[in-house]
């Protein structure tokens, strides 16, 4: 049984958001576009399936005329001990370019250390990682 993965209708920026990511997170990243699908429920070059597969895997597409957008209230994509520290620290850096850090990622008075970033897509991010032992 695999996990669930996260799938992203954007507002027109799937392109966009799905190449911050890969730049981020690394992986291999395939994109097809409405006319690909032969979709005609949006611009033939918005993207109708992406797929981000690597340490950080996700797919989204540009949301079709009429449909809602990603907004994300209440609800976190937790990396947590996902990597190593100072890599979960280059994601999270990298992440906040553009985004608002809504806690720092630093230690914590139980030990760990984690932090909370809603980048420039909107994604609210949830990194961490437990001390070395």
């Amino acid at each position: 049984m695999t996990a669930p993965q996260l799938y992203v209708s954007f507002p027109g920026t799937a392109r966009e958001a799905l190449g911050f990511y890969a730049e981020i997170f690394g992986g291999e990243l395939s994109l097809y576009t409405y006319a690909e699908f032969s979709r005609t429920d949006g611009p033939l070059d918005a993207i109708a399936h992406g797929v981000l597969s690597g340490p950080v895997s996700l797919g989204g597409s540009d949301a079709a005329d009429g449909e809602k957008s990603v907004a994300m209230e209440g609800a976190m994509l937790s990396l947590l001990g996902a990597a190593a520290p100072h890599v979960l620290h280059e994601w999270f850096d990298k992440l906040a370019d553009g985004g608002r850090i809504v806690d720092p990622l630093a230690p914590k008075p139980w030990g760990a250390s984690d932090g909370q970033v809603v980048d420039r897509h909107g994604l609210h991010w949830l990194i961490g990682y437990e001390p070395a032992q």
